[in-house]
């Protein structure tokens, strides 16, 4: 049946010329949409000097959309490539610290970190744990499908999503299987799964289906389960609302974006949904004290209330340009594109006031700041770490 579904997608994209089905188009191809051409670059007056700290030239992902970001943890930063080369840099400089080869594994998710431990998921459904202070490997764990986000570590504890709809509770210590959660997966989904978030003791996850789940960490045991978006329409096609954007989770709230669905609000201790907001997005977004800031399928770039969902602002000067979810460093926001700019945007106006090429290949994954550092990372493998003055 999923074979089918397959073939029905990709009929649905080569037939659609608008709507609905150039999102889909959009989202499958990073943002290169034949249909729709991406709005060209406008001109405006800089008003932010961007310093480029360091770059580096690692294996990158190609033509491959996979979402294969960077991570760290503490003054490391870790990059994984589909061909199994990990490797490893200081974070203020960019010298390489180590690197290894997992022979033969075709690596689909992460690197992500957690209590001096690398993790990485594999096309096959391993979880494998490295070192993080030499990459030497500690263990492996076998799951049942392909991996396609981040495991992480916390309290001794790894969590990882397989695209078969299933979490699963690793013992970080050794590697066994501690816990499942497994929802059913619909015929027809992008491809692709949200990172779970871990706070306070539980794992929050997001479904294919448009649910948020909250376990607790230790057991796998279901706390709450919300709808934050509701499938509409008649087609397998059109009733697709994933869960594709990590959720993040700020004072108690959980924010969660859903493809054809729904930004919402979620409190963490109930599930209650606080407010919503219609509006479709995988490319992820960023959180603050007072706003969310979201890219949508349309490739717009939105800042809206954190306590009501009302809009601040919205800017669409990078129409089908395929922009990255935003990050937040300072007064600022920055996006990627498929054309390899970071564009900067004032976080209280989303005008622009600075632009600076990375790449001539596309920014796939959102970029993410530590500190007063900008870090980004292209297809072809360019990363770098920005500032600004």
């Amino acid at each position: 049946m999923r074979l089918q579904m397959a073939v029905v997608l990709a009929v649905a994209l080569a037939g659609s010329g608008c709507g609905m089905g150039d999102t889909v188009k959009r989202y499958m191809s990073g943002g290169e949409d034949n249909a729709e051409p991406p709005a060209p670059l406008v001109a405006f007056p800089t008003r932010l000097k961007v310093l480029e700290l360091w770059s580096r030239g690692t294996s990158g992902v190609d033509e491959q959309y996979l979402k294969l970001a960077p991570s760290i943890s503490g003054q490391h930063l870790f990059i994984a490539g589909p061909d199994g080369d990990i490797e490893a840099f200081d974070a203020s400089n960019g010298e390489p610290l180590w690197s290894e080869d997992l022979d033969d594994e075709y690596v689909t998710g992460g690197p992500g970190t957690g209590e001096n431990t690398v993790l990485l998921g594999t096309g096959e459904g391993k979880v494998i744990a490295l070192n993080a202070a030499n990459g030497k490997q500690l263990w492996q764990c076998q799951l049942s499908s392909e991996i396609l986000s981040p495991p992480l570590r916390r309290d001794g504890m790894v969590v990882a999503r397989t695209n078969d709809g299933k979490v699963y509770g690793i013992d970080g210590n050794n590697g066994k299987r501690a816990w499942i959660y497994d929802r059913t997966v619909p015929a027809l989904t992008l491809r692709g799964t949200s990172m779970p978030a871990i706070d306070s003791g539980l794992v929050i996850a997001g479904f294919d289906a448009g649910r948020l789940a909250a376990l607790e960490l230790r057991t796998g045991k279901l706390v709450w389960e919300a709808a934050v978006a509701t499938a509409r329409g008649r087609s397998e096609l059109e009733r697709m609302v994933d869960i594709d954007s990590d959720p993040l989770i700020y004072d108690g709230v959980i924010y969660v974006a859903s493809f054809q669905g729904q930004l919402a609000a979620v409190q963490m201790d109930s599930g209650r949904i606080l407010w919503n907001r219609e509006i479709s997005s995988h490319a992820g977004f960023t959180v603050d004290e007072n706003h969310v800031y979201l890219t949508d399928d349309e490739s717009h770039i939105r800042a809206f209330d954190r306590f009501s969902g009302s809009t601040i602002w919205s800017n669409e000067k990078l129409h089908a340009r395929g922009a990255t979810g935003p990050a937040r460093i300072g007064d600022y926001v920055v996006v990627g594109d498929l054309e390899g700019f970071l564009h900067w945007l004032d976080r209280a106006t989303g005008e622009f006031v600075a632009r600076v090429q990375l790449s001539d290949k596309r920014i796939i994954v959102q970029p993410f700041v530590v500190g007063k550092v900008l870090y980004a990372y292209s297809s072809d493998g360019e990363l770098a770490a920005y500032t600004y003055r």
